[in-house]
């Protein structure tokens, strides 16, 4: 409520960061950051709200680089699960989605979307909602694409939450499915005894060939990996807006390849698949 109101607000295309332009009320640059800053800490992005850069943790571009050359967003019905603040739904929209749904349980990224959106122009189809994908009724058969972006790994079943991505998808449906692997040509995954890079909430990191196996299994076809990269302090740092330890300090100081705790460092694949 205390954040400023806005005039002639209108969305930037073709930004790295999503831009918004317009005319404050009563408010400089600095104020904007102050009153932003509550939101601390910010970890998606970037965002350039009339002028003010929001420097995230994550470089959510160069994902979002690697992702939509593969993916055709025009007229689709979409649902991103573990959203965050709804840094790729904005990007999907100008990409000519008919409808961005978010999901996050975490009400800080909620209240981050909000603030993002009092600045939108009005009516754009975009929302997120405090949501998990245990929260996807059964059948639904609604989305034409639906996003799992760095979940899969914080769930202690993976199998129920790719069943759950399933059922959100329309027959024929397109499931983006982005998370963190192992290198190796098994069937194999890595459980860690207790952290992975500090984080808790780490069960399931599995090979390409795992991950293939689990989508068949629970329905997916068309498997196709699209692209697969190392997690770098290039894409994941500590910044202004995010001042806690980043990627930096969750790796091995002498071998940056591993992590903190000795296993493998950070390798994302991303892969679509289809609902058939």
């Amino acid at each position: 409520n205390q954040l400023p109101q806005a005039s002639n607000s209108r969305l930037v295309p073709d930004r790295d960061a999503v831009t918004v332009h317009g005319e404050l009320t009563n408010c400089d640059q600095a104020t904007l950051q102050q009153m932003l800053m509550a939101f601390h800490p910010w970890r998606k992005g970037p965002f350039d709200l009339f002028g003010l850069s929001v420097d995230t943790e994550w470089r959510s571009c160069l994902k979002w680089d690697r992702l939509a050359p593969h993916l055709e967003f025009r007229e689709r019905r979409i649902l991103d699960v573990g959203c965050g603040n709804g840094y790729y739904g904005w990007r999907m929209l100008q990409a000519g989605a008919s409808l961005v749904l978010g999901f996050d349980p975490f009400l800080l990224f909620l209240m981050q979307f909000e603030a993002v959106r009092r600045y939108m122009p009005p009516g754009l189809p975009h929302y997120v909602l405090p949501l998990t994908d245990e929260d996807i009724p059964a059948r639904l058969n609604l989305f034409d694409v639906t996003l799992s972006m760095g979940v899969l790994y914080h769930r202690t079943s993976p199998i129920d939450h790719l069943q759950s991505l399933w059922h959100s998808l329309r027959l024929g449906g397109t499931l983006v499915l982005e998370t963190l692997i192992i290198e190796s040509d098994e069937l194999t995954n890595l459980m860690p005894q207790d952290r992975y890079a500090k984080m808790r909430n780490v069960w399931f990191i599995p090979s390409i060939p795992m991950l293939q196996l689990w989508l068949n299994r629970t329905g997916f076809r068309d498997v196709k990996v699209i692209d697969v990269t190392r997690t770098t302090p290039n894409e994941q740092r500590r910044t202004d807006w995010m001042t806690f330890e980043s990627l930096a300090d969750f790796l091995d100081p002498v071998d940056p390849d591993r992590t903190i705790e000795g296993h493998p460092g950070p390798i994302r694949v991303m892969i679509t698949a289809r609902k058939s």
